[in-house]
């Protein structure tokens, strides 16, 4: 109340043409036909009651997360309070956003919309807020104003409603384009790295994966990168990215030549990768031992 939560959702849900589904009108779409009078009436007041069975025996919670996800599976729609953000917490294609103000910015605003004074203002935000956090609190057992709850936060002490609704569909436009390019990329990802070779740095490597192939052993290239150095500020200042990943045996290799001066700074790089990471399985070999480490390998 107060944030232009309600304003942004109505101006959005006209904007993109979906749905704007509040606690009222979640009601009347959902529990309308199966619900008597009494029962309601309880759900309108009381978020416990969600809780309790209904006349199929499941709780109320449970068939109104069915519903909604039932309907999210056929169109798109924004839902406003009610606890929405923990009913689909793990729905990856859900945008989890929360409207905030500062509260003079809010109380002046309720002033405005119910002609009260300061004092009725500040009643009524604070009821306002306490009622909807226990009503998310008791329903899902969450903290509403937990920010790892939402992909984004809007302060609205100077954004307009306009404003906000520009924000959330730039928002909702990046997701689709990379929702887009990902599956793209699946769609065209190799199947198998034998016949989707990646580009190696050197003849060594190259050789090296082709003896991994021989003995079909699985394998990826470069597939980490590990931070072993950072500045003051903690700045990644050096990094360390393996070679090559044998996924059988959850091991890192790291290919050198002979030449002293490399051994040398890939022995250091090794050294504080195993001090950071002691859990991290890495081994050095020398191309002269290709062979003879496939073979323990098998």
């Amino acid at each position: 109340m107060g944030s232009l939560g309600d304003e942004i959702a109505e101006a959005l849900g006209s904007r993109l043409g979906w749905e704007v589904i509040n606690r009222q009108a979640m009601l009347a779409r959902f529990f309308h036909s199966i619900a008597n009078p009494f029962e309601l009436h309880m759900l309108m007041e009381s978020a416990k009651f969600y809780l309790s069975p209904n006349r199929e025996g499941i709780s109320h919670l449970d068939y109104l997360r069915g519903a909604l996800h039932d309907m999210a599976a056929r169109q798109s729609a924004i839902l406003v309070g009610f606890g929405s953000q923990a009913l689909f917490a793990n729905d990856r294609d859900a945008l989890h956003i929360r409207i905030i103000s500062p509260q003079p910015t809010r109380i002046s605003r309720i002033k405005k919309q119910y002609h009260a004074s300061d004092e009725d203002a500040a009643l009524i935000l604070t009821t306002s807020d306490k009622k909807h956090r226990r009503f998310v609190a008791s329903l899902h057992g969450i903290d509403l104003a937990d920010p790892d709850h939402y992909h984004l936060i809007l302060n609205t002490a100077s954004l307009s409603v306009d404003e906000g609704v520009a924000m959330v569909v730039a928002l909702l436009r990046e997701r689709d384009a990379r929702r887009q390019m990902e599956i793209q990329s699946a769609e065209n990802d190799c199947r198998s790295h034998m016949t989707c070779l990646p580009v190696f740095k050197n003849p060594a490597e190259t050789e090296f994966a082709r003896i991994l192939d021989m003995y079909q052993i699985e394998w990826r290239y470069e597939p980490r990168m590990f931070p072993i150095e950072w500045d003051s500020e903690g700045n990644v200042t050096l990094a360390f990215s393996p070679d090559f990943y044998l996924v059988k045996f959850d091991t890192y290799i790291e290919l050198t030549t002979m030449n002293q001066k490399y051994v040398t700074m890939k022995n250091k790089k090794v050294k504080k990768l195993r001090e950071l990471y002691p859990g991290i399985n890495i081994k050095i070999v020398y191309k002269k031992d290709f062979q003879t480490l496939v073979e323990r390998f098998r």
